[in-house]
């Protein structure tokens, strides 16, 4: 499979008009100014070929676009909305939040996919690389930040490196409590730890790894899980 086979230019020509260096996304804005611009695109694709021959660093790039680009014309199509975990009568609606990411209802390559296919089949169980789960997003507060840009196979190694080191150095995050001696990380570790523990002994010693502080992190070191915000991740024009 290659991504030569799509030309992700207008998915990052989008990104850089509407994403801002927060990461927060002006959806009243691209709604406005260009609803069907996104959906168009990611039609135009549906019945692509898919190729045998694949090369890591493309498949990679391909699927965390895609996955990001199906999330954002999801939420685009039914913005405005405050959360992306429906609610009824003010309780969670676990069921439909839940049917956000198991849906298979994103056609590319003549085939249906869901999120989480994308997400678990794919970029986790097939390539391997942690580091997704600061790339792709779900689109609320407590997910990374989306990048104000596409993934290009030529520059992907450098910007998830680039994405795990923001997502860990920013502070509504991960954060180290002195006094307690407690680290404080977003539930993304909680989830993925699996993952994580992959590349290095523990969790603590995984985010020391690309701390900018210098702290006395060891797989022994306490961890508080942070409340994750579901809320939209937007940006008001």
């Amino acid at each position: 499979m290659t991504t030569n086979l799509i030309d992700f230019e207008p998915w990052d020509r989008l990104l850089r008009q509407y994403v801002d260096q927060h990461g927060r996304v002006d959806y009243g804005a691209w709604k406005k100014e260009q609803p069907q611009v996104l959906n168009d695109w990611l039609s135009s694709k549906k019945q692509l070929p898919l190729e045998s021959n694949s090369d890591y660093l493309e498949e990679l790039t391909l699927w965390i676009n895609l996955y990001n680009a199906f999330t954002i014309s999801t939420i685009l199509e039914r913005y405005p909305l405050k959360s992306i975990r429906p609610q009824i009568l003010g309780l969670p609606n676990w069921l439909a939040f839940l049917w956000f990411f198991q849906r298979r209802a994103y056609e590319i390559f003549g085939n249906h996919y869901s999120l989480a296919q994308i997400e678990n089949q794919i970029l986790r169980d097939k390539l391997h690389e942690p580091r997704i789960h600061f790339a792709i997003v779900c689109a609320s507060i407590g997910c990374p930040l989306l990048r104000p840009g596409a993934y290009f196979p030529e520059h992907i190694i450098q910007q998830l490196d680039e994405d795990a080191r923001r997502f860990i150095n920013n502070p509504e995050k991960v954060r180290y409590d002195i006094q307690s001696k407690t680290l404080y990380c977003n539930k993304i570790f909680q989830w993925y730890r699996h993952d994580f523990c992959k590349i290095a002994p523990s969790i603590p010693e995984y985010i020391g790894s690309y701390l900018k502080a210098d702290l006395p992190l060891t797989a022994s070191t306490p961890i508080s899980y942070l409340h994750y915000d579901w809320s939209l991740n937007q940006r008001m024009s």
